[in-house]
Order: C-alpha cells, then sequence, then structure tokens
C-alpha cells in the first residue's frame, strides 16, 4: 500500500500496488510510482504487512524501500517512511529506524 501526500502531508490517497501470496509479493517502482505521478503527490508512506506475524524487514524489503527512496529522488517525490505491520500490534519502521537515508 501506498500513502499519498501532498507537500503539506495531507493526505490525498491510498493505492493498493501489489496483492501478495503468503510469502512474496511482487513490487516494481514504476508500479509504485505511477499512481504517486498521476495524483500529484509530493511524498508518500509505503507499507505492508507480514502475514507470518514478524515485522523485521526482509532483505528484499530493504533492496525495495532503497529503489523507491532513489526513483523518489529522481522524481522529486519524498517516501516518508515504510511501514511493516506484523502480528499482535508490532510495526516497524523504516524512519524510526533510521533506514531512509541509505543507512542499512
Amino acid at each position: 500500500m501506498i500513502i499519498l501526500l501532498t507537500q503539506k502531508n495531507r493526505i490525498i490517497g491510498v493505492n493498493t500496488v501489489s496483492v501478495g501470496s503468503l510469502t512474496a509479493s511482487i513490487v516494481h517502482p514504476r508500479e509504485v510510482y505511477k499512481g504517486v505521478i498521476l495524483s500529484n503527490a509530493a511524498s508518500i508512506i509505503c507499507g505492508h504487512n507480514h502475514p507470518s506475524g514478524d515485522c523485521q524487514p526482509s532483505r528484499e524489503d530493504r533492496a525495495l524501500t532503497q529503489r523507491l527512496i532513489e526513483a523518489g529522488k529522481l522524481l522529486g517525490v519524498s517516501v516518508l517512511d515504510h511501514v511493516i505491520i506484523g502480528g499482535e500490534g508490532r510495526f516497524f519502521s523504516f524512519a524510526d529506524e533510521g533506514l531512509l537515508q541509505g543507512d542499512r
């Protein structure tokens, strides 16, 4: 899921980019940014769930987040966060962990 935001961080839309299987979902930056560009969003918040309940990001989650950040820089769109929802109300925020500036 992608939350689309204005320059003042007001929500202007929510897009479902991909619906995955029990263990995987294929997401490419072009599918993410198509809706972002069409809605003239200034920034986005990405989010997805882990059906396993473990909210720690996988290697693929980290790689995709970096690709989205890099694509966003080219397009002038900020990625404010990528949130992974786990079980029992747990979540992982890339922004809270300082992982949106390229820190890995």
